[in-house]
C-alpha cells in the first residue's frame, strides 16, 4: 500500500469567500432510490446469512424512479397514477441448489421501507415496484468467493472513495434544517430539499418543501403554514451554529393554488420530479462540491468487496477518527484507491492530507495518522457487520 500522509494546504471551504452546500431529504426521489437500493442490499444480505451462512455476491445498485400524476387540493387531493420505481442489479440467485427469491423480496422489502419511512402514501397502492435483476456475473461470483476462501474480502471493482472531517458551519446548519422539519408538523411532507449558500459571513438557506393537501385548508393557510416551515428550519440552523442567517421557502411560489408547492403525498415524486440512484447524498448525508467527493453510488453495492461503497464509509470513518483522536490535527481529508482482485485492505493509495494547528508539526503526527488509517484499513473485512446493523447510512 502506498500510503501517504501530508499537511493539507488548500484553503478551507468555511474560510473562502463562498460555499454551497446541499442536501437531499428522504422523500426526494433520488434520495428514494439510494435508500430502497440499500434497503434491498441489506435484504438480500441479511436473507444470504441466515440461509447459507455468509453474504454472496450482489450489486443491487441501480434504481429508477417514474414520477406518477396527482391532483392536488386544498383538504385532499387524489394519485391518478402511481409512482413507478425499478430496481435493477445483480444477484445471486442460486446457490448450492437452494433458490433465492430475489424478485419477491425486492418488492417486500420495498414496500416495508416505503410504509416505514413516509407518512402519507399507501406503498401497495400508489407506489409500483419493478424488479429488474438478474444473476450475477460468472466472474465477479468467482473472485467474491475467492476472496472468502482467502479469509480476505479481494476488491470488486478498481474505484475511489473519499472524505472529509469535521463538518463545518454552512454543512452542519444545511443538515440541521432537513432533519429539523423532517415530521415537524403533519402538513410538512417528506420531501425536503435544502440549499446553503455561504457569502462571507452571511448564510442563505433556500428551502423546498412539499406541502400536503389534506392539511391545509386554503391559500391563506398555505401561507401561514409556510412561514411556520420558515421559522421551524431558522431555528433549526440557528441551534446547530447559531448567528444570523436568511431562510427562504419555496420561492417559486406564485398566488395561486395552482402555482405552489401542495400535494397529496407530500413527495414531488408524485407528479413533479423523477429520481435515480447515485444522484443525491453523498455517504455523509451531504452534497459538498467544495469538499472532495466520489461520484460512486455507494446504496445497493455489496458490503463485503465493492470498495465504491467500503471506501467511502471508510474515508469518511479515517477522517472522522484522526480528527477525533490526534491532538492538532483541525481537519482532515482522505482518498482511498482499489485495484480490483485485490484485498479490500489493501488499497492501492491512501492519500491522507491533514490541516493541523501548526503546520511544522506534520512529523512528529505522522506515525501516529499511520497507525490510525492500517487499523481502519485491517477492519474493512468486518464492515459489512455495521452496515447490516443499520450503523454506516450511506444517503
Amino acid at each position: 500500500m502506498n500510503l501517504s500522509i501530508t499537511a493539507l494546504e488548500v484553503l478551507a471551504p468555511g474560510a473562502a469567500a463562498h460555499e454551497i452546500v446541499e442536501r437531499k431529504g428522504r422523500g426526494h426521489p433520488d434520495s428514494l432510490c439510494d435508500a430502497l437500493a440499500e434497503n434491498l442490499s441489506i435484504g438480500l444480505a441479511r436473507f444470504y446469512v441466515e440461509r447459507f451462512g455468509a453474504i454472496l455476491h450482489h450489486n443491487v445498485d441501480k434504481a429508477l424512479l417514474i414520477g406518477g400524476a396527482a391532483r392536488p387540493a386544498f383538504g385532499g387531493g387524489e394519485l391518478t397514477e402511481p409512482i413507478e420505481i425499478i430496481l435493477a442489479g445483480r444477484a445471486t440467485r442460486r446457490f448450492r441448489g437452494v433458490g433465492v427469491p430475489v424478485e419477491e423480496l425486492a418488492v417486500e422489502l420495498s414496500r416495508d421501507w416505503l410504509g416505514r419511512n413516509l407518512r402519507n402514501i399507501d406503498p401497495v397502492r400508489d407506489v409500483r415496484i419493478v424488479p429488474r435483476i438478474r444473476e450475477t456475473s460468472p466472474d465477479l461470483s468467482a473472485l467474491f468467493l475467492r476472496g472468502a476462501e482467502a479469509g480476505v474480502p479481494l476488491a470488486n471493482d478498481t474505484s475511489f472513495g473519499a472524505g472529509f472531517a469535521p463538518l463545518d458551519r454552512l454543512e452542519r446548519a444545511v443538515l440541521a434544517v432537513e432533519h429539523g422539519l423532517r415530521g415537524a408538523a403533519p402538513e410538512i411532507g417528506d420531501d425536503i430539499k435544502v440549499l446553503g449558500v455561504r457569502s462571507a459571513e452571511r448564510i442563505g438557506l433556500t428551502v423546498a418543501c412539499a406541502f400536503v393537501g389534506r392539511h391545509v385548508a386554503s391559500l391563506s393557510d398555505y401561507f401561514a403554514k409556510k412561514e411556520n416551515a420558515r421559522a421551524l428550519a431558522a431555528a433549526a440552523a440557528r441551534a446547530a451554529i447559531g448567528g444570523e442567517l436568511d431562510v427562504e421557502v419555496n420561492t417559486a411560489d406564485g398566488d395561486s393554488q395552482e402555482s405552489i408547492y401542495l400535494t397529496v403525498t407530500g413527495l414531488s415524486a408524485e407528479a413533479g420530479d423523477d429520481g435515480q440512484v447515485g444522484r443525491g447524498n453523498r455517504v455523509n448525508g451531504l452534497i459538498t462540491p467544495y469538499r472532495p467527493m466520489s461520484l460512486e453510488a455507494a446504496a445497493g453495492k455489496n458490503p463485503v468487496s465493492h470498495t465504491g461503497k467500503l471506501y467511502n464509509l471508510l474515508a469518511g470513518r479515517i477522517a472522522h477518527t484522526l480528527t477525533g483522536e490526534l491532538e492538532g490535527v483541525d481537519e482532515a481529508y482522505c482518498y482511498l484507491l482499489s485495484q480490483i482482485g485485490k484485498p479490500v485492505s489493501e488499497p492501492q493509495l491512501a492519500d491522507i492530507r491533514l490541516r493541523l494547528a501548526d503546520p511544522g508539526a506534520i512529523e512528529s503526527l505522522r506515525r501516529g495518522a499511520a497507525r490510525i488509517v492500517r487499523a481502519q484499513l485491517r477492519a474493512a473485512p468486518e464492515l459489512w457487520r455495521d452496515v447490516l446493523a443499520g450503523r454506516c447510512p450511506v444517503c
